[in-house]
């Protein structure tokens, strides 16, 4: 699903204009990135966990240069779901 079917589905399912959903979505999703961008957790209940995974550094290898490379130390973004939706989205066939 593209950005623009989930602001079309959303704006149906609430009888929002799209205008207006979108502004909502896009404002949703960068609080989100700023928000891990401060290396805080965002908790939705009934949703999921928006949280960081701490990588560490390590040794990489170009097996096509034959060369090793040290990947640096970085966090990456992820989302957790919770047991519900989990639940839900795996009861579905």
């Amino acid at each position: 699903m593209t950005k623009a079917e989930l602001v079309r589905a959303v704006s149906q399912k609430t009888g929002v204009d799209q205008v207006a959903v979108l502004a909502t979505i896009e404002g949703m999703m960068e609080v989100v990135k700023e928000t891990l961008q401060n290396k805080e957790n965002i908790y939705l209940r009934g949703f999921g966990t928006f949280d960081l995974k701490h990588r560490a550094e390590k040794t990489a290898r170009n097996i096509s240069k034959n060369t090793t490379l040290i990947v640096p130390a970085h966090d990456l973004p992820h989302f957790k779901p919770c047991k519900e939706f989990a639940d839900a989205v795996s009861a579905q066939k």
